[in-house]
């Protein structure tokens, strides 16, 4: 395998083999970052005069057209160069001659791995936003469309107390709320330059690290060079941590779904298509999607602990261990995105049971309403509690179901309005 740093000795093909993994495979997405990370890079290095014009206009204009190669899926990894970082850099000597050797001066392949990471991870998290978000305005449609429509609530698994269909979708469109906060302080850990910490130690070029931070649009940049090399693991935890909260979010919709769809409850369905069959019962309708949304939400709460496993006893500095955290986090950010889509598009097509409380099980879930409704009339709560206790237990509790909470976030005042303006400053915390 050629590398750009050999020593002109070949290291034995199983060693390169099982250091270099999935290294290729996985870099294939830092590519649109590599480049434009080394365009902010040369763009510095013409500043400081390790780059004439004439070598800045020749090196952009043929980064720009490997960016347009890369955007185009043209680009290809070729067989026996190590990484994206490598390829690039080999591809810029073929076409511009001995000028591309410059590309890399006055940095690592340490801070330039980790800076295509952090801003690959930037672009990430902000998509990861917005489709938050789109299934945020989801369910808060749902909730005021369904806010009437009344459904039991449930503690320890047994019947409880009335719910409705607006409590239920508007408890997830705020949950994810909390979720967005992460990714917010997600972005912030992220969002700090290391370009310039070079191998860990920095550089006696004198690098304008002020300028790369502005051209690649960081909101600061880790100063220390020491520091810039310990945030490896770091930052891919911060993201990890928020993509485990999503998770947790969207496993307990799921598992809410897949409870809720079962024949012994029956609340909601869905279209025949998006469900599946057994091979041997005719009638079954299984919540497939939702049970592998819940399974993938299980398996994306463990990405946290693996990376900190991984990292853990790690002295200051580059280690080789790093790039295994590759292997874990890019997968886990993929999921993410296929999970949001499969649940936005599930919700799209949710069929809703209006009848529920019409089955005579539900009436006890009218007993704290009518033991308020007796404390609002006068009687001390322990005797009105006494008193409807004695009439379940007796048989003869006949509630009138309706219901009376008027307090913010209740049934009959879902706050809809509040919780999309508590989203809104949500979203401001990634104006950085």
């Amino acid at each position: 395998m050629s590398t750009l740093w050999s020593k002109g000795l070949s290291a034995d093909a199983l060693v390169e083999s099982f250091t270099v993994g999935r290294d290729r495979e996985l870099d294939l997405r830092l590519a649109p970052f590599d480049v434009k990370g080394s365009l902010a890079h040369i763009q510095m290095l013409e500043r400081i005069s390790l780059l004439t014009s004439a070598e800045l206009e020749l090196l952009t204009n043929e980064l720009k057209l490997i960016g347009e190669e890369i955007a185009s899926g043209s680009f290809k990894l070729e067989d026996g160069v190590e990484d994206i970082h490598s390829q690039i850099e080999l591809i810029l000597t073929k076409r511009v001659g001995e000028v591309g050797k410059k590309i890399h001066s006055g940095r690592s392949r340490n801070d330039q791995v980790l800076t295509d990471i952090k801003l690959y991870l930037k672009w990430e998290i902000n998509s990861l936003k917005d489709e938050i978000l789109a299934l945020f305005h989801l369910l808060q449609k749902l909730s005021e469309e369904h806010k009437e429509i009344l459904m039991p609530g449930y503690t320890h698994g047994q019947i409880a107390m009335p719910s409705s269909f607006g409590l239920w979708f508007g408890a997830y469109a705020e949950t994810l709320i909390d979720d967005i906060y992460m990714f917010a302080a997600a972005m912030r850990v992220t969002d700090q330059n290391p370009l310039g910490s070079a191998a860990g130690y920095g550089s006696s070029f004198p690098l304008d690290r002020d300028l790369t931070t502005e051209l690649l649009g960081f909101s600061t940049m880790n100063y220390n060079s020491v520091a810039a090399q310990i945030s490896r693991g770091k930052t891919e935890k911060a993201v990890a941590v928020a993509l485990a909260a999503l998770a947790s979010t969207l496993n307990k919709l799921a598992s809410d779904a897949i409870m809720y769809m079962c024949g012994n409850f029956g609340f909601i369905s869905f279209p025949d298509e998006l469900t599946t069959g057994s091979s041997i019962m005719p009638h079954k309708k299984n919540p497939d999607v939702w049970e592998i949304i819940r399974g993938r939400c299980n398996m994306a709460e463990s990405i946290p602990n693996e990376i900190s496993m991984l990292t853990k006893n790690l002295p200051h500095g580059y280690h080789r261990d790093f790039q295994l955290l590759k292997e874990i986090l890019f997968p886990a950010i993929d999921s993410a995105h296929q999970v949001l889509e499969m649940t936005i598009f599930m919700l799209n097509n949710i069929k809703i049971n209006k009848e529920i409380l019409n089955d005579p099980k539900y009436n006890y879930l009218f007993t704290v309403e009518e033991v308020n409704r007796r404390v609002l009339e006068g009687t001390p709560f322990r005797d009105a509690y006494k008193e409807v206790g004695v009439e379940v237990n007796s048989g003869t509790f006949t509630p009138p179901k309706r219901i009376a909470h008027t307090h913010k976030g209740s049934i009959g005042n879902l706050s809809n309005c509040e919780i999309n303006a508590k989203m809104q400053k949500a979203l401001a915390l990634f104006n950085l």
